[in-house]
């Protein structure tokens, strides 16, 4: 887990804010917001609001009033304690890509397996810098549909020791997640106390929560298992095409699923969500990696460190299908704003491709590098008697070179951020050795980083109970 200490690039000002927060008053006192579950409508209900139909219209103040009962702040435990994670503040964690169907490996793109999603949790388990696989790496089409979230959270469980995320296609999907979670940890009691998964609930924007999605949140609130409230606003088709007009209904979107959170079960642990860009409005495919959702992104993390909640946003997002320069520079602008930001939960951190349809083994390596560069370029600098290096400039003298004073090879081992991936041979030597692009090099990475891969040590009873779990699961589910 990274901890960011540089200030925060903050681009609204208190005017701005003022407006922004006038106007999402208005959206959900006079339009109101859609809730698909009968248990919601009830809850907001019981609370005092208007329902019409489907149709909650809120009244802001009591939005403020069950916001204001969430934590600011929250740990989610893995099972290896070195690998748990603190949730807001200064604290940055990063997962994997998040529920393409389909995996390219070099010129070949396909539908994803099984096979292909063990071996991206294996990816992620492998880099420090990761500090989750995250839920749904990649779709894996060659498994049951009604029970291929249980392979996967049994993968996520036991071929990385470290933070998680939940199934949420459904409220039963959930309960499983949460079921062999309690083995996982010890009990129910013992994931109420800390949590130990992340589950991501997106609204069908504009305005309106799902059953399925609802269901889903009313088990991991219940369980004290945080969610991340997420609009999912793509500018011109999900919402109005200015930037401004899209930041008040992702408030709007934000604040009443996480009033909903406090209702079902008030205190729990919430993540204010965005995943907000724009389309191409000639052909209206999703775009990313715009300065548009660049904007965007910088103004969510004000904006939640404006209503004293921790945020999701960002990650190493490409509309491009193969891991070139366009996906390069396109997950750059989505990732140097996430660092801005003060980003509390990214992510997409690595793989992501074709605007989130596929995920690029490829791809995972490149992101893997320019996550770990920016936490470098995000570490305040040391700056003492030994940084400053007067002695060094005695020794040299004028005009001489530092290559060999002791300064230098007291530090040469560690005094620069060394790449994975990146070449800097001369142009004669890299013709010697294949001349291989950084795509070679990315694939000749993954491939040694799988073949060295070894699973963390978990308890044979625990893994038992595991898999009897899913056994007898599968077997009710029909598969």
């Amino acid at each position: 887990m990274f901890r960011n200490t540089m200030p925060r690039y903050e681009v609204l000002s208190g005017q701005a804010i003022d407006a922004l927060d006038k106007a999402w008053r208005r959206l959900v006192t006079e339009v109101g917001v859609e809730f698909a579950s009968d248990r919601a409508l009830d809850k907001f209900r019981a609370a005092g609001q208007r329902v019409e139909d489907n149709v909650v219209f809120l009244d802001p103040d009591f939005v403020l009033e069950q916001v204001a009962k969430a934590p600011r702040e929250f740990d989610v435990a893995a099972r290896n304690p070195a690998n748990s994670v603190h949730i807001g503040g200064d604290s940055m964690a990063f997962g994997a890509v998040y529920g393409p169907p389909f995996v390219r490996q070099g010129a070949v793109r396909r539908d994803a397996t099984m096979q292909d999603f063990r071996a991206f949790t294996k990816l992620a388990q492998s880099f420090k810098v990761l500090d989750s696989a995250g839920g749904v790496i990649c779709e894996p089409n060659d498994t049951p549909l009604d029970s291929r979230h249980l392979d996967m959270t049994y993968a996520l469980q036991t071929l990385t020791d470290k933070i998680y995320m939940g199934n949420v296609v459904s409220g039963p999907n959930a309960r499983d997640t949460i079921a062999m979670s309690e083995i996982l940890f010890g009990g129910r009691d013992a994931i109420e106390r800390t949590p130990v998964t992340i589950s991501l609930i997106n609204c069908n924007s504009p305005l309106r929560w799902d059953d399925r999605m609802l269901d889903a949140q009313f088990e991991y609130s219940e369980a004290n298992q945080p969610v991340v409230l997420t609009p999912f606003i793509l500018m011109g088709a999900m919402s109005p095409v200015t930037i401004p007009a899209a930041l008040v209904q992702q408030i709007a979107e934000a604040l009443s699923g996480i009033a909903l959170s406090q209702l079902i079960r008030p205190g729990c642990p919430v993540i204010f969500g965005s995943f907000l860009s724009n389309i191409d409005m000639q052909s209206g495919s999703p775009t990313f990696g715009t300065p548009e959702s660049a904007t965007g992104l910088l103004c969510t993390g004000q904006i939640a460190r404006h209503f004293g909640l921790p945020f999701r946003t960002g990650g190493a997002m490409t509309s491009s299908q193969v891991a070139d320069a366009q996906a390069g520079y396109e997950a750059l602008m989505t990732l140097l704003p996430t660092f801005l930001a003060g980003t509390n939960w990214v992510m997409h951190s690595a793989g992501w491709l074709e605007g989130g349809l596929v995920a690029g083994y490829e791809k995972f390596i490149v992101d893997v590098e320019l996550v770990q560069m920016m936490q470098e370029e995000f570490r305040p600098l040391d700056i003492d008697e030994g940084t400053l290096a007067f002695d060094a400039h005695v020794e040299v003298g004028h005009g001489g070179h530092f290559l060999g004073a002791a300064h230098t090879m007291e530090r040469f081992r560690d005094c620069f951020y060394r790449p994975m991936l990146s070449s800097s041979e001369n142009y004669e030597r890299w013709m010697r050795n294949g001349a291989v692009d950084a795509n070679g090099r990315a694939e000749k990475v993954y491939q040694k980083k799988l073949a060295e891969y070894e699973p963390p040590p978990l308890d044979d009873a625990i893994r038992t109970e595991l898999e009897d779990y899913v056994t007898r699961r599968r077997r009710e589910l029909g598969d």
